[in-house]
């Protein structure tokens, strides 16, 4: 049986294969593995992005909770890094976010966080998933007053705004940014923020309600963005995505720049501060050469892991860094919070125009993208995992890897969110390699279907 747990917590479609039941039983065993250390009543955090499927399963997940007698907070509407900031400032023992990040409405999912502010390893997702194949054997559902409360906050977004300009507390007076917050988790406080630091801030895509989540906007569909920057004279565009953990950005003339391009961009103004520590940015393999290749010009060491933001977090806690993410716009400061933040990384990119008075298009150009080529496979979601067990596809991944050899690589992976083979090809020619990577994903999707 596949793993429930992915990279990012649990998904699927709600109502589906993300149940009612399954939230509550999630409720239950998390609450219990989480806080089964505990003397005192724990208490766990709950928060969820905008889609309809949300307060379901929330309130699914905290009847599980109170019913292994923890309690809850719910805090409604808030992204994902404000219940990684808040867990730890509120000293509750847990937080959990239902959320799907990019996805489209009809899917959702949850997350934990333990009480630092971290994802949970595997071995604890591991333990909690037992506990829900088991049947619960192992809990004890306390009755009277053994059961838990549920508590209901409206005062966290302002506390993780407030965090999170206390934290960068540029000056954007006059600024003008256009701000796609996807209908999602970011509709209030990426707003507020920018504009109690001084912006003119355009919003766009920022009336959710609870379908039109990640809905032809936000930072997977950049299209609109990129126009409203050019037609508004703005000085940058800012594309978060449903949850609000990663950013995406347009310069002035109306060009993406993804997350390697702000990474550079943040990293070398860190260094130039003498903030970076040891000099050092983690990022994942995913990452374009040019970024590596502009680290090794300025004196910045890159570090790489595999994919996933929980990986680079793992890494930099290893090595004691402070700035890491993924090409998707997942960024981590982690001497300001404990997971990717997309409120963080748009004010300390809007800082590094503001101190330096460069448009963001001169910034960008402190690296040279090489072309790359993505394209996914539908595939079965039991099989991803096993995409090299069959002879056919190994052979032509290793045929490909042959050709692109010292000019390029090939870089295939399952999706750890969806029902996917992820296809990347780096090299010199567009054409050639987008023509090579279609080849390829057709052949495993064929084969794996």
């Amino acid at each position: 049986m596949a793993r429930l747990f992915g990279t990012d917590g649990v998904r699927g479609v709600a109502n589906d294969e993300l149940t009612p039941l399954l939230a509550m039983q999630l409720g239950q065993a998390g609450a219990y593995v989480l806080t089964k250390e505990n003397a005192h009543k724990p208490t766990i955090m709950v928060g969820c992005d905008t889609r309809i499927s949300g307060d379901m399963l929330a309130n699914a997940l905290m009847a599980g909770v109170c019913s292994v007698g923890a309690n809850a907070v719910f805090v409604g509407v808030i992204p994902t890094p404000a219940i990684a900031y808040l867990t730890k400032k509120y000293k509750v023992d847990a937080g959990v976010v239902i959320s799907a990040s990019h996805n489209p409405v009809e899917f959702n999912g949850i997350k934990f966080f333990d009480g630092n502010g971290y994802k949970l390893p595997d071995s604890m997702e591991d333990e909690i998933e037992q506990l829900i194949r088991n049947g619960m054997k192992d809990i004890k559902f306390p009755i009277g007053s053994g059961v838990g409360k549920v508590k209901y906050r409206t005062d966290a977004r302002e506390e993780y705004v407030n965090h999170a300009i206390q934290k960068v507390p540029v000056d954007l007076t006059g600024l003008r940014v256009v701000v796609d917050t996807a209908e999602g988790a970011a509709f209030y406080t990426s707003i507020e923020a920018l504009r109690e630091l001084g912006a003119d801030v355009i919003a766009i895509h920022n009336l959710p309600d609870g379908t039109n989540i990640n809905s032809n906007c936000g930072s997977t569909h950049m299209g609109e963005l990129k126009a409203r920057v050019v037609a508004e004279k703005a000085a940058v565009g800012l594309a978060f995505d449903g949850d609000a953990d990663r950013l995406l950005a347009v310069d002035e003339n109306g060009k993406e720049v993804n997350g390697d391009e702000i990474m550079a961009i943040i990293g070398l103004h860190m260094k130039q501060k003498g903030q970076l520590k040891d000099n050092t940015i983690v990022a994942t393999v995913m990452s374009n050469l040019g970024f590596f290749i502009m680290g090794e010009k300025n004196g910045i060491h890159m570090e790489q892991t595999k994919v996933g933001d929980r990986y680079v977090l793992e890494r930099m806690r290893e090595i004691g860094a402070n700035l890491g993410g993924e090409q998707s716009g997942h960024i981590i400061f982690l001497d300001e919070n404990t997971t990717g933040d997309g409120l963080l990384s748009a004010l300390h990119l809007l800082e590094v125009m503001v101190d330096t008075g460069k448009p963001l298009s001169e910034l960008a150009s402190i690296m040279s993208i090489l072309p790359q080529a993505l394209v996914n496979a539908k595939v079965p979601n039991h099989k991803k995992e096993s995409y090299m067990e069959y002879p056919e596809i190994a052979a032509a991944i290793a045929d490909l890897s042959a050709k692109f050899a010292g000019e390029g690589r090939v870089l295939i992976r399952p999706s750890g969110t969806e029902p996917l083979v992820r296809v990347m090809i780096e090299g010199k020619d567009q054409s050639m390699i987008q023509m090579e990577a279609e080849k390829l994903a057709a052949l495993i999707q064929d084969v794996m279907l």
